[in-house]
């Protein structure tokens, strides 16, 4: 039983309603309008003239929807009134939307005179019907229909049955009106798949800033460490040394916080500044952060790099990155080979880097015994390889990840100059 009442007790309820009635009260100015042609057309009855002055009336109402913005307009009272999850509209206006707005808006007056006229009858006669208080006969009339009720308690039982009929008119206008709101003010089809290619948009721009994220702060920490360690041990022996090691932590901490303020800025859609474009001119400051950290680099770059810009430049420092901060945290410390080839219809990157074993390789995911011990350079979990591998996938390149002979580990990729079409 309380369930059923629980409407009644709700104020979100009395905001449908009133949401119905003040659009019942905004077509209002449209009457006098309407009105025009049945007053030019004095000789016809007077229900042929009200006929009419209702039917472009209705015209009038509908018109009004055909508006760009009345649509947008509708949608946010709605949610903001009937608590209906509409999302903006998106796209081009197309002519079935500017109908259903119409026909919203038909609805919406419709719903809001009808319930604002049976609620003033029904309370009229909640106050009427018990004539005795009032000094008038106990009854109600209209327009030939006629509610009576004897003296005594039977009138003021019709009295409550009036007052309680007026008061489920409320949720009872406010749930037809959010029965239509999502079939009339929703997303039509078109608009379904706007928002759908709109979310794939976000979602990519995130994913987009995790790999960003993840390849300039991981390989940022992972340097830091061993350039930390580095200066630890020589700063009494070298202090030249350790003082440098100190200046490339300073330097590559400080691109990690550019990198991670932009990426902070665009998850909190606030407007981020430039966003730090690193590309394969910036591959020596990588490869010279790298020989601070203690490793021995062999770079080896071949053809006309400046012909690579754009994505495709950003996309390659970011997997070469990727690569060294793989080398520099799980190889067993020997050359790490770097190998840049730009084609004119290719760019080719590798990375070699020597793997621990014997005595050097660590445990891996199974019981420990002989099968269950891997490289400690082959990654086997994690984000890096994965995102390595979205991040080719999307430039419709190749990625081969693998160990290269017993000793060795192998990063090659090859990008596409010019995408397919």
């Amino acid at each position: 039983m309380f369930k059923r009442i629980r409407p009644l007790l709700r104020g979100s309820t009395y905001a449908g309603a009133l949401f119905a009635y003040c659009g019942a009260l905004a077509s209002l100015p449209l009457l006098p309008f309407a009105a025009l042609p049945a007053m030019a057309w004095p000789s016809v009855s007077l229900g042929v003239q009200i006929a009419l002055t209702v039917l472009v009336w209705s015209v009038l109402i509908g018109v009004i929807g055909l508006a760009r913005t009345t649509r947008r307009v509708l949608v946010a009272c709605a949610r903001r009134m009937l608590g209906v999850p509409l999302p903006d509209p998106v796209g081009e206006r197309r002519p079935a939307d500017r109908l259903r707005t119409s026909l919203w808006l038909l609805a919406h007056v419709a719903l809001g005179w009808a319930g604002a006229q049976l609620s003033i009858l029904l309370f009229g006669a909640a106050l009427l019907l018990p004539g005795g208080w009032a000094g008038a006969e106990a009854g109600v009339s209209v327009h030939g229909w006629s509610l009576r009720a004897e003296s005594g308690w039977q009138s003021w039982v019709a009295a409550l049955c009036c007052a309680l009929l007026a008061a489920a008119l409320c949720p009872a206008v406010t749930c037809a009106l959010r029965w239509l709101a999502p079939r009339l003010l929703g997303p039509s089809s078109a608009e379904r798949l706007a928002l759908a290619a709109e979310r794939e948009r976000a979602l990519a721009e995130r994913n987009r800033l995790a790999h960003e994220l993840h390849d300039s702060i991981g390989h940022t920490l992972t340097a830091a460490t061993i350039q930390a360690a580095v200066a630890g041990e020589v700063i009494c022996a070298d202090p030249v040394a350790a003082r440098a090691a100190l200046r490339s932590i300073e330097e590559s901490t400080r691109a990690a916080l550019e990198d991670l303020d932009y990426v902070l800025g665009m998850l909190r859609e606030e407007k981020a500044g430039t966003a730090p474009a690193r590309t394969l001119a910036d591959l020596p400051e990588l490869l010279d952060r790298l020989r601070h950290a203690g490793a021995v680099v062999e770079p080896g770059l071949s053809g006309d790099h400046a012909q690579v810009q754009g994505t495709l430049s950003r996309a390659a420092y970011r997997i070469l990155q990727e690569g060294l901060t793989n080398a520099l945290r799980h190889g067993a410390g020997g050359p790490i080979r770097v190998t840049v080839t730009a084609a004119p219809d290719s760019l080719e990157l590798g990375v070699v880097n020597r793997t621990r074993t014997g005595s050097e390789t660590r445990t891996g995911s199974g019981t420990g015994t002989g099968t269950g011990r891997v490289p400690d350079a082959f990654p086997t979990s994690g984000h890096g390889l994965p995102g390595l591998r979205e991040r080719v996938r999307l430039l419709h390149g190749d990625i081969e990840a693998g160990p290269d002979g017993p000793e060795h580990w192998r990063l090659a990729v090859r990008l596409p100059v010019r995408l397919p079409a």
